[in-house]
């Protein structure tokens, strides 16, 4: 029998707000990523898992074991549940130094300690710090620190409160990985919680989308951020093109789509009319200047660059097609291709990459 963790749980918030939601969570080496906007419940969700918080209603169950029940009176506390928690705050001591900060308060053996803290001092490339305290450290390096001593106690679940949000861009993207790499070997399951698409595509295995205290779609995040189960919840996930339009036809397969005074062509899913919801992913649309060759391409629209908005390394331009579109391309593509204001260009879409869902 597969491993998992079941939740069922109603809370009540200030100010008419609460947490109303189910899912089950598959318990192995992956990560879980709770995914959704600022309000949306995570934090909350997490200190519930974590029994920080009690819920008002419900149950949770951790591989078989009873978490809380709330009609049966159970409730494990936090302490109990041998769970491993980190928020934003780093929260070392700085009066310590890294060694004393990752092996503080764990009470194994002394031989069982320095064996677990070198395995950790190793897999986070510590080695060097183990006498130097926080003060002395860069964010990345306070980070894993505070990792480290999370882990070290062992816990049968890691939860992540945004841990790498107060890092700067460059410091965050490279711990993710990293972090992910670590944790993995370590064998340890992991909820993640985050509001960065960016975050949850690489840190996740599996994604659970929240809105409005609920778990609106769970499943793989390749899947949740390409195919959204509706125009809401592809608006949370970042589906930065969501295009309401008529069906006219269908045939062989395909579902064609009049958007504006466009017709978009894209596999036929069975969705019914007479309006559907067109969702196309920005980096899905491939961008050629003036007016392209032919193509493989069924959906190939020409128009005229309306707004361009530079974004780390890459560039989002909106397209105007007779219809809005927005596309993502490298900084390296935009220079080559001199685009500006104005820029005729040809956007060419697969049907294959259109995600067409019911609008009601």
């Amino acid at each position: 029998m597969d491993q998992e963790m079941l939740v069922d749980i109603e809370k009540q918030l200030n100010a008419g707000m609460g947490i109303s939601t189910k899912l089950k969570i598959p318990i192995g080496p992956t990560w879980t990523v709770v995914f959704g906007p600022s309000g949306a419940g995570k934090s909350t969700l997490l200190r519930i898992l974590a029994g920080l918080n009690r819920s008002d209603k419900g149950t949770i169950k951790f591989n078989g074991e009873i978490w809380e029940d709330t009609i049966n009176k159970i409730f494990v506390p936090a302490q109990n549940r041998s769970i491993g928690m980190l928020f934003q705050d780093f929260a070392l001591f700085p009066h310590m130094t890294v060694e004393n900060n990752i092996t503080y308060n764990l009470s194994v053996p002394k031989k069982e300690k320095q064996k677990r803290f070198r395995e950790l001092i190793s897999l986070f490339k510590l080695e060097g710090l183990e006498k130097r305290k926080p003060c002395s450290l860069s964010g990345g390096e306070k980070q894993k620190v505070a990792i480290a001593r999370t882990v070290i106690r062992m816990p049968k679940l890691l939860l992540l409160d945004e841990p790498l949000s107060s890092l700067d861009l460059p410091t965050r993207e490279a711990l993710q990985r990293e972090l992910k790499k670590v944790l993995k070997k370590l064998s340890i399951p992991t909820i993640f919680v985050t509001h960065d698409r960016t975050e949850a595509i690489i840190m996740g295995d599996r994604i659970a989308v929240m809105n409005d205290g609920k778990v609106v779609q769970m499943g793989e995040v390749n899947e949740v951020f390409t195919r959204p189960d509706d125009p809401s919840i592809a608006n949370i996930v970042g589906m930065e093109n969501v295009l309401i339009g008529q069906i006219v036809d269908r045939s062989e397969g395909l579902v064609y789509i009049k958007v504006a005074e466009s017709t978009l062509v894209a596999l036929d899913t069975g969705v019914t009319g007479p309006e559907a919801a067109v969702c196309i992913l920005a980096e899905e649309v491939i961008l050629e200047k003036g007016i392209a060759p032919e193509s493989s391409a069924r959906n190939r629209f020409t128009g005229r660059i309306i707004d361009i908005s530079p974004q780390d390394v890459i560039v989002k331009l909106t397209l105007d097609c007779g219809f809005p579109l927005v596309v993502l391309i490298t900084k390296r593509s935009f220079v080559d291709m001199s685009i500006e204001i104005g820029s005729k260009l040809t956007a060419s879409i697969k049907a294959q990459a259109i995600h067409i869902l019911q609008h009601d």
